[in-house]
């Protein structure tokens, strides 16, 4: 009786141990996606390397899916003057009608088009998984950051969001399709595209940030697809959990970034970058 009694007391306090394990795990991915997501820092390397650091397995598809729709929350929720002017713009365009909202809810379409063709081109022929390791994440964190330290020291800061035009959202679309290497950060690339350019650093972020809503909604709106068809979808309150958590820390990170560069540049996340990038190959190479 006691030897038995000892047995269950043990089984669930290895279940109390391993809910505590799990429920941390979902935090840490949730709050990582939430405060990288646009931050130029990639949030995709992030996401990547939690299970490893951590030693937890892979967090699966349905989570990834509530933290980046959480995400989008986040940012519509921050440029909710800008997708009211693009809803009603599209329903102009709709009307035959199309005024100031339709075209910058076309300038937004036209710069993601490039990354959306190139990422289900790349997704359907399996090249992604071959991108996810370590080795190119910690190269691409460095490089890339340097490129944003490089460029936002040296570009004028001479057009401003008003001056955006359909070439220049195409090349900095392009752009964005470096960021389905991993490391590269989205928000990185197309921030450094937008300066390039001579934008404001402000609004090179928010440029950025626009380009990322349905660049974001696709990548959920497909995974999602595959999950449903494989029948792995399942929404309990772990997805819930993670949503509200990757959407709170993401609207703090947009807050906090826009209003940090207002007055300041983009070297603190190039410091992070090179320092992230730097243990990365120490681990890897030591």
């Amino acid at each position: 009786m006691a030897l038995c009694a000892g047995r269950e007391s043990a089984d669930i306090n290895g279940a109390g141990l391993e809910f505590y394990v799990s429920l941390l795990h979902l935090i840490v991915v949730a709050m990582v996606q939430g405060l990288t997501e646009f931050l130029p820092i990639s949030s995709s390397a992030h996401l990547i390397l939690v299970p490893l650091a951590g030693d937890w397995p892979d967090q699966g598809p349905t989570i990834d899916i509530a933290v980046h729709l959480g995400t989008l929350g986040a940012v519509m929720l921050y440029f909710r003057k800008d997708v009211a002017v693009m809803a009603m713009g599209l329903l102009s365009l709709l009307l035959g009608r199309p005024d100031a909202g339709a075209r910058l809810f076309l300038l937004v379409m036209a710069g993601t088009l490039p990354a959306l063709a190139a990422g289900y081109l790349l997704a359907s022929q399996g090249f992604m998984e071959v991108l996810r390791s370590p080795l190119i994440i910690a190269w691409t964190t460095v490089l890339f950051g340097l490129l944003l330290w490089a460029v936002d020291r040296t570009c004028l800061r001479i057009n401003s969001m008003e001056q955006l035009g359909f070439a220049a959202v195409l090349l900095i679309g392009l752009a964005q399709i470096l960021a389905l290497i991993p490391g590269t950060s989205r928000s990185g690339i197309t921030i450094t595209a937008a300066r390039a350019l001579g934008f404001e650093r402000v609004d090179a972020a928010r440029i950025s940030l626009l380009l990322s809503m349905p660049i974001i909604l696709a990548a959920a709106g497909y995974a999602g697809f595959g999950v449903v068809q494989g029948g792995q979808l399942s929404l309990g309150l772990d997805a819930l959990v993670a949503a509200a958590l990757a959407f709170l820390t993401a609207l703090l990170a947009v807050a906090l970034m826009m209003r940090w560069l207002r007055h300041a540049s983009y070297t603190p996340f190039v410091i992070y970058r090179l320092a992230l990038g730097a243990g990365l190959l120490y681990w890897l190479y030591a």
